[in-house]
């Protein structure tokens, strides 16, 4: 089992073509070979709209391009439920491709008239202020005979539909997470197979989920979208509505007692489902836009078995999958016999231990408890929860009804969910502490992406913070195929920001933050109406993007944002600034060693810069240059409030340093020198160890290598003492933390309230393992350019890193040689794009220019001589210098 691979056509940013909601979509096609400097001139695109019907047409076109990406639609806009074929062939300068075969794509409902199904409730009213149980919701309809049939289905909560007693689909926690407010996602699903003639029952199962469950820290809010659970479904079959959502239906419930997102789900299996109750039809807004969704679905994507269960001090059972992972435990129900009837078994979900038991503090007023009373009928062999899920490693198990009292590793099995985006990025490196790092990066991003990006999947939070996406996004556009799922929530971010003629972005998207008060404009947070399309547009090249979310970021810049006299941040705004900069308190994780008014001018500086690339790429000339006037002007503001003319800075800390390198905010190469020297002092002066928050970790490691200094980077990311990357990885983590020191040398828990251990913003480091370890990165928006610029340095001799980018897989595998004396390069550039390769020892402007295909270089290598580079400590006996195991 794993994520879905796409290939051949795709149609806009959907997985695949199955359900999409738009009438003319952009077609896009990977190029598989590796022919030494191809590209397409033009291109043949055969489409052939509902083929075997009465209304089939057929065209071919051609297009005199070299765009594979984001092709225009050729043939006329397709209808709702239309579905069309389409063949590619790419026309070179000298060869041509094949024909492809037919990639198929089938139009959603595109307009709120083709819906004929309503939003039905059960008459029994649920409690606004407490759990809700799931409601079962019963159709019977007759089938004549047996067809194309599809169920367009969507609800007010979290859906589990069976048709004739057989699941529809392998979606969970359906239809996700959205500003329910404004847009309600729907899925489509082929139900053809599951039908019979005559008599079917079609049963829908809604748990609270999202919509009205609690939601938010400090006890939360409950019901925030709506009070009730609903169902919207529409079930059609060659040609007419076979079942659909109105007042003809009867609900119930079932085993399932209560399902919390946070607490967890109980299940009694000796209750059977009954559908006794009517149900009431209720009008859906008519603003709450009906969407397909272009986000792939949460999934089951993997099956993770113990790697061991043993008994804590306390007696209790603890088993531990190995692996710190969001989504749920099923449980192998084949070893109760009847002596186990009224039994409850208890889960309890955590991501550590301390002192041998399960550690629950870090879990907050979250539960995270599943619990399953068997009955004498086993309605399945196995069981597993439908509407919660849980982040953790290990698993303590309380009731197991066996003699033995402790399950095997047989008997549970964690199952991974997360949305299923195609995974696009790999890397590796001799060294395989850092090869862990980054695994570690990737399993906290799978952890987080469920539907919406979130700062954690475990506690009583899990909320999609907008400044922890703002300096991830980089990394995970690389990692994973993020544009549907990021594009479906930027939309939702915009919309939430315009609520009631507003212009602030919430801090959280969707916003479920009311019980915090009025929103605050925040740097860096807010910032990311700005900073994450702009990644994304890097990333996949498609500025509609940015037409998407121009409103949005306008208005954030022109009008939310509070200005001082000297049009910077106004000095009496509060900022959350570089967050959980190591030297914080733990109980005021924004108390940060950097001025948090110089991280929010500096990022002030750089999004209008930004927006000013962004109206040029879109063809707002004026808007263009007035942005482009702003930048200049504020960049002057900004070098006169903090920077002096040696390149020193207002707020000496590494994360300052870090911006204003990267940002480029000083005004010369002396200034920019004398600012690298000095983050060169504050890193050795540390003893490497890291010093920066939110804000600075994405940018520490490139600042240095921009600088000159990437041996400095290297220190800096094989340094193994807390607080660094590497840290975690000696404490076994298998996932990245909230805060460095999440759990402490001695093994204890850190005592702050705030406490994930699966938290990905710090994993941005990865980036730079990317781009310049790896040594590959964009040079055009979509990777139609690639530089290949591999920077070896450190203990490491080796790295591969892998994208797999719109045009195909790009690859860039190096090593040292000859002891260390020969860099050897081998890499891989896909059909119809170019590259600049830049060797060791080239500047970047230099090196050679090269087409598609594989191509090799060797060359002699010396190594950085300052390697390995020493800290700046007093001389004893003020100071007494831990071992360096770097040092000769």
């Amino acid at each position: 089992m794993g994520p879905r691979r796409r290939t051949g056509i795709t149609f806009e940013h959907y997985p695949d073509g199955f359900g999409i909601g738009h009438a003319a979509p952009r077609l896009s096609w990977r190029f598989s070979g590796e022919a030494n400097n191809w590209k397409q001139v033009a291109v043949e695109l055969k489409v052939l709209v509902n083929p075997g019907t009465s209304s089939q047409s057929s065209e071919t076109f051609r297009i005199e391009t070299s765009e594979s990406i984001l092709v225009p639609w050729p043939a006329r806009s397709l209808k709702s439920r239309d579905i069309a074929e389409v063949s590619v062939r790419a026309i070179g300068e000298k060869l041509s491709t094949p024909w492809s075969a037919p990639a198929t794509v089938e139009v959603a409902l595109l307009d709120r008239s083709d819906w004929t199904a309503d939003l039905i409730e059960s008459e029994v009213t649920q409690p606004v202020d407490d759990t809700k149980r799931p409601v079962v919701f019963q159709k019977e309809f007759v089938v004549d005979s047996i067809r194309e049939s599809r169920l367009y289905i969507t609800a007010h909560g979290i859906y589990d539909a069976k048709i004739n007693g057989k699941r529809v689909g392998d979606h969970v926690l359906a239809p996700g997470w959205t500003s329910y407010n404004h847009r309600l996602n729907y899925q489509v699903y082929d139900v053809q197979s599951l039908l019979r003639e005559g008599m079917n029952t079609l049963v829908i199962e809604v748990g609270e989920g999202w919509y009205a469950g609690r939601l938010g820290f400090m006890g939360g809010v409950r019901s925030i979208y709506g009070e009730q659970i609903g169902l919207i479904a529409q079930l059609e079959g060659g040609g007419s509505v076979l079942a659909k959502t109105d007042t003809s239906w009867t609900c119930g419930t079932g085993p399932i007692l209560k399902s919390e997102l946070y607490d967890g789900e109980v299940v009694d299996l000796r209750e059977e489902t009954k559908a006794p109750n009517s149900v009431i039809v209720k009008d859906l807004d008519k603003e709450v836009m009906l969407a397909a969704p272009e986000i792939p679905p949460v999934r089951c994507t993997e099956d993770i078995i113990p790697v061991s269960i043993s008994k804590s001090p306390s007696g209790k059972v603890i088993v531990d999958f190995g692996q710190n992972l969001v989504g749920w435990v099923r449980v192998n129900l084949n070893p109760f016999g009847p002596e186990c009837v009224g039994k409850t078994i208890q889960l309890s979900h955590v991501e550590v231990l301390e002192n041998g038991e399960c550690a629950s503090r870090p879990l907050r007023l979250a539960k995270a408890q599943d619990s399953i009373t068997l009955s004498a009928q086993v309605p399945e062999e196995y069981w597993e929860p439908k509407f919660t899920f849980h982040g953790f490693r290990y698993v303590q198990v309380d009731g197991w009804p066996t003699e033995s009292a402790s399950p095997t590793i047989n008997d549970l099995t964690a199952r991974v969910v997360h949305t299923d985006m195609e995974q696009t990025g790999w890397f590796e490196c001799s060294d395989a502490m850092v090869n862990k790092l980054h695994s570690n990066v990737r399993w906290g991003m799978r952890g987080n992406f469920v539907s919406v990006p979130t700062d954690c999947p475990q506690r009583d939070e899990r909320m999609g913070w907008t400044g922890d996406l703002g300096v991830f996004a980089g990394t995970a556009n690389f990692l994973y195929d993020t544009h549907g799922m990021l594009g479906n929530w930027l939309a939702d971010l915009a919309a939430e920001q315009f609520e009631q003629d507003g212009v602030l972005p919430p801090p959280v998207v969707p916003d479920v933050m009311q019980f915090a008060g009025p929103r605050q404009p925040l740097a860096v947070w807010s910032d990311v109406t700005v900073t994450a399309p702009w990644d994304i547009y890097q990333n996949f090249g498609d500025a509609s993007i940015l037409r998407q979310q121009y409103e949005s970021m306008t208005a954030w810049v022109d009008q939310g944002l509070p200005r001082g006299p000297n049009r910077l941040w106004s000095k009496t705004t509060h900022q959350l600034g570089d967050w959980l900069d190591p030297s914080a308190p733990p109980q005021d994780p924004g108390k940060a060693l950097t001025d948090s008014q110089l991280v929010a001018n500096a990022y002030l500086v750089h999004i209008t810069g930004t927006l000013a690339k962004i109206s040029t790429i879109l063809g707002y000339a004026e808007r263009a240059a007035s942005y482009e006037r702003d930048f200049e002007e504020l960049k002057v503001i900004f070098q006169n409030e903090y920077i002096t003319p040696n390149g020193r800075l207002a707020s000496d800390s590494q994360t300052a340093y870090a911006l204003i390198i990267c940002l480029d905010l000083c005004t010369n190469d002396y200034q920019r020198e004398g600012s690298g020297e000095r983050l060169e002092f504050l890193v050795r002066n540390n003893g490497f160890k890291v010093a920066t928050g939110f804000v600075g970790t994405p940018l520490i490691c490139r600042a240095l290598s921009i600088s000159g200094r990437d041996f400095l980077a290297y220190r800096m990311l094989l340094e193994k003492k807390c607080p660094s990357w590497l840290y975690a990885v000696t404490m076994d983590s298998t996932t990245m933390w909230e805060r460095w020191d999440s759990l402490l040398p001695d093994g204890s828990l850190n005592p702050g309230d705030m406490l994930s251990f699966n938290h990905y913003a710090f994993g941005a480091i990865a980036q730079w393992l990317h781009e310049v370890a790896g040594g590959i990165s964009a040079l055009e928006p979509g990777w139609k350019k690639i530089l290949f610029r591999p920077v070896p340095g450190g203990i490491i001799s080796s790295a591969s890193v892998r994208h797999l980018s719109a045009y195909s897989m790009i690859e860039c595998h190096w090593k040292l040689e000859n002891s260390g004396h020969r860099f050897k390069l081998e890499i891989l550039v896909p059909l119809n794009t170019t590259a600049r390769v830049v060797l060791p020892g080239q500047i970047e402007d230099g090196g050679v220019e090269v087409g598609s295909g594989r191509h090799e270089f060797s060359i002699e290598y010396a190594a950085d001589a300052r390697w390995p580079p020493k800290p700046i400590h007093p001389p004893p006996p003020f100071y007494h210098a831990e071992t360096d195991e770097f040092a000769r």
